[in-house]
């Protein structure tokens, strides 16, 4: 795996090959969920990188991570704090929205119906992110909503370990996912009635 060699072979101490072979039987499966999260936080040119880095940085504090946690939230807090740290200042916003806009646009999300097919879009093996609808709204929301969706919804993270990654209080983390469940939901809603999750319905305003 190129990201994880890049990341162990810029380490300058080596813990032993006892501590290599532990590390990358925690991390490597998780480097799919964790790639693709880094795509959403930065974008696709900026995404290895991101990687790459929290990779590195797990790998030198690895010795504090204690087995039989949640290995992913761990990997995860480590790279929401890289990505702030370094990468939130380049990444490139797909669309620039006025504060008018957005509080217009969750007045709106106001008479949507309930989003709970939402969580099943997000979760369908078969959604291909790469370009999608759903990537491409997911991208158009606030950055503090779409990590609280992106944690929650899309990398199935609990309430409690989606706080600790975004650094907040979880009835933050819970207002957080609300309204962007509420504004992603009211962009989906044609394409969630195209794949049949749901029939009907009412239109935003």
């Amino acid at each position: 795996m190129p990201i994880m060699n890049s990341a162990m072979s810029g380490s300058s101490r080596d813990p032993g090959a006892d501590l290599r072979t532990r590390f990358e039987e925690v991390a490597l499966p998780l480097l799919g969920p964790l790639y693709g999260a880094a795509v959403r936080m930065t974008d696709r040119e900026r995404a290895a990188d991101l990687v790459q880095e929290t990779c590195l940085r797990a790998y030198r504090t690895f010795a504090n991570f204690t087995p039989g946690t949640n290995a992913k939230a761990w990997l995860f807090t480590i790279m929401y704090s890289v990505f702030v740290n370094t990468y939130r200042k380049a990444r490139r916003e797909p669309t620039v929205v006025s504060l008018d806009e957005l509080e217009a646009r969750f007045d709106r999300t106001l008479d949507v119906p309930d989003a709970t097919g939402l969580v099943e879009i997000l979760r369908n093996p078969e959604l291909d992110w790469k370009g999608s609808e759903a990537d491409q709204a997911l991208q158009r929301l606030p950055e503090e909503f779409r990590l609280a969706v992106l944690l929650v919804d899309v990398e199935e993270l609990s309430y409690e370990e989606a706080a600790a990654v975004a650094h907040c209080p979880m009835g933050t983390l819970r207002s957080r996912l609300f309204r962007g469940r509420k504004m992603l939901w009211l962009e989906l809603q044609d394409y969630a009635r195209k794949r049949g999750y749901v029939k009907g319905g009412r239109e935003g305003k």
